[in-house]
C-alpha cells in the first residue's frame, strides 16, 4: 500500500486510502500553503467543507499545483443552512465556484440532525440528498456520502435513495471507535472515513501508543493512523506544519501485528472523544 492506494467505493469509483484534512485550518495563506504542501508530499486526496470557509484557498492550491484534475480526489460537504432541494442545488454550484472546479469526487452530507429543521430532518436528508442525486446526473459530481450520521439517520435516507452513501465521514480514533456505526457501514457497503484519526491530539500522550510507536521507530501520529488503515478506514490527517504533513503521509514501510491492533482496539473503553454535539445528534 502508499499514499496513492485507493479503495473501491460502492460505486466502483476509487478513492486515495489516506486524505488531507483541513478542518479548523484558517482560509488564505494557511490553507493555501497546507494544501501545497500536502500535495508536494504526495496526498492526492484533499478534504474540506462549506463550513469550514476555506474552499477557496484550497481551490488555489489545486489550481496552482500543476496536477492534473483526475490525479486529484477533492471532497467537500453541505453545511446545515441547506435544508431544501433548492438550497442543496445552489450550495454545491457555490462550493464548485469557490474550488473553481468543474466537479467534485465526493460530496456529503455533513451533518444529519441540524437543530435549526428539527423535528423534520428525515424530509430534510431526503430532500437535499435528491438534489446530490440529481448534480451526480448532471456531472457536478462523481460520488455522494453522508459525515456523522449513525444507523438511525441512514436507515430512512438508504430506504428512499435511489443512489447509496458510497461514504460516511465520522470521528473515529484508537480512543472512540463507534463500533455499531462502523459495522452498519461494512453491512451496507458504505466506506468509514475517519476524522479527527489522532484524537484531536489528546491520544498521542497515551503510554501504550507510545511503546507501541518506540518499537517501529515512529510517531504515536503515525501509530494511531496506521491502525485506522489496518482497520480498514480512511484517516484524514490534518495539519498546518511541514514537517507533520509529511510524517503523517508516512505509514506504509510498517505493519501492525494482530496482537498490537487488538491492544489499541482496547483504548476505546477510555473514550477521550472531543466532538461537542457527540450526545445531540
Amino acid at each position: 500500500m502508499t499514499l496513492t492506494d485507493t479503495y473501491t467505493l460502492s460505486n466502483g469509483e476509487k478513492i486515495p486510502v489516506v486524505g488531507f484534512g483541513t478542518w479548523q485550518t484558517p482560509a488564505g495563506d494557511v490553507a493555501e500553503e497546507s494544501v501545497a504542501t500536502a500535495l508536494r508530499a504526495g496526498y492526492r486526496h484533499i478534504d474540506t467543507a462549506a463550513i469550514y470557509g476555506n474552499e477557496e484557498s484550497v481551490g488555489k492550491a489545486i489550481a496552482k499545483s500543476g496536477i492534473p484534475r483526475n490525479e486529484i480526489f477533492i471532497t467537500t460537504k453541505l453545511w446545515n443552512d441547506a435544508i431544501t432541494y433548492d438550497d442543496a442545488k445552489k450550495a454545491i454550484d457555490t462550493s464548485l465556484e469557490k474550488l473553481g472546479l468543474d466537479y467534485l469526487d465526493l460530496y456529503l452530507i455533513h451533518w444529519p440532525n441540524p437543530k435549526a429543521n428539527r423535528p423534520n430532518n428525515e424530509k430534510r436528508n431526503a430532500d437535499v440528498w435528491r438534489a446530490m442525486e440529481d448534480a451526480v446526473e448532471d456531472g457536478k459530481i462523481k460520488s455522494i456520502g453522508v459525515s456523522n450520521f449513525h444507523e438511525r439517520h441512514l436507515a430512512p435516507l438508504l430506504a428512499t435513495a435511489k443512489i447509496k452513501p458510497s461514504v460516511n465521514q465520522i470521528y473515529l480514533n484508537p480512543s472512540d471507535q463507534q463500533k455499531d456505526i462502523v459495522k452498519f457501514n461494512k453491512e451496507n457497503g458504505i466506506l468509514t472515513e475517519a476524522y479527527s484519526p489522532l484524537g484531536t491530539g489528546k491520544i498521542l500522550e497515551l503510554p501504550t501508543l507510545m511503546k507501541i510507536a518506540e518499537k517501529y521507530n515512529k510517531s504515536t501520529a503515525q501509530i494511531a493512523l496506521r491502525w485506522s488503515l489496518d482497520k480498514g478506514f480512511l484517516p484524514l490527517p490534518k495539519s498546518v506544519t511541514e514537517s507533520r504533513i509529511i510524517q503523517n503521509a508516512e505509514l506504509f514501510d510498517f505493519d501492525l501485528t494482530a496482537e498490537e491492533i487488538s491492544i489499541l482496539d482496547g483504548l476505546d473503553e477510555g473514550k477521550l472523544s472531543l466532538n461537542p454535539d457527540n450526545t445531540d445528534f
